[in-house]
């Protein structure tokens, strides 16, 4: 599997991420104290929707275009976020750029946050630095995991690492797992997210079976499944798991993933997303 942003910048997964990442932080923000925003895989920071790569799997359609033409308030704050990036119109066949989780974070940021993000893709890093020129980001280029060890304890009094990968690796799994283990050694009480793609229901229960061993006592997983039933060897839809969220995120989740599920739900079938503590 190869989740790399760039082919499918927009698509339904992104759309989940980014609203639930958007509500994750503002719920953290309702506290005035500083936050420490981390993102390992960065990726570019902004998409051309209508570029080669987005353009070959044409997944926006199903995604972010699904999110503009539903307009259902709960989806605002999200809509809001790609609109910032299109000279806050979304013109008329939708927008044409897309912001990835780097753009979303830094327009979330008060003047007491602060933002730092990693890509290790010496092409994706260059358009990074790019896409990023107007924001405090500080841009690291370094293995993923190290950066996620090496920046914890945040310096403020609290943060948030987001892990988003392409799963190009097959050891992917592995590699988080004994990141967010050691993590959780050194930072107990942080927030981390961790994307992750749906496709193969039986890997996923194995891996999801070893997390729920580490544990983390606040551990939350919100699964979006695209399909009423197992579409086999394709893309299913995705997930996060959330470690420590905030009650004003948890507590506020119902209708907007209520919202999303119903936006996203391919023709024919009603879709799915489940919100539940994985250490239950």
């Amino acid at each position: 599997m190869n989740y790399r942003h760039s082919f499918h910048a927009g698509n339904s997964a992104d759309v989940v991420k980014h609203s639930l990442l958007i509500a994750l932080v503002r719920a953290l923000q309702i506290k005035p104290s500083a936050l420490t925003l981390i993102d390992t895989h960065a990726g570019c920071g902004l998409y051309d929707l209508q570029g080669d790569e987005a353009g070959r799997t044409g997944e926006a359609t199903h995604g972010v275009l699904r999110a503009f033409a539903d307009r259902n308030p709960l989806l605002d704050d999200y809509r809001a976020a790609v609109e910032a990036v299109n000279g806050g119109a979304d013109g008329a066949v939708g927008p044409r750029l897309y912001p990835g989780s780097p753009q979303v974070l830094a327009q979330l940021l008060r003047p007491q946050d602060q933002l730092i993000l990693n890509e290790k893709h010496p092409e994706d890093v260059q358009a990074l630095c790019r896409a990023m020129r107007d924001t405090s980001a500080a841009i690291h280029q370094r293995d993923a995991y190290e950066l996620w060890l090496a920046m914890l304890p945040t310096k403020t009094p609290r943060g948030v690492v987001v892990v988003d990968p392409p799963y190009e690796e097959t050891d992917e799994r592995e590699r988080i797992t004994a990141t967010l283990a050691a993590a959780q050694r050194k930072w107990a009480h942080g927030v981390t997210v961790i994307w992750y793609p749906l496709k193969d229901r039986g890997t996923h229960r194995q891996w999801k079976n070893k997390l729920r061993n580490l544990g983390i006592p606040k551990f939350f997983n919100v699964e979006h499944w695209l399909y009423d039933a197992d579409q086999p060897d394709i893309y299913n839809g995705a997930g996060l798991f959330i470690v420590n969220p905030p009650y004003a995120f948890t507590q506020a989740l119902a209708p907007l993933i209520d919202a999303l599920r119903a936006a996203l739900a391919p023709e024919g079938h009603k879709g799915k997303i489940s919100a539940d503590w994985l250490s239950d």
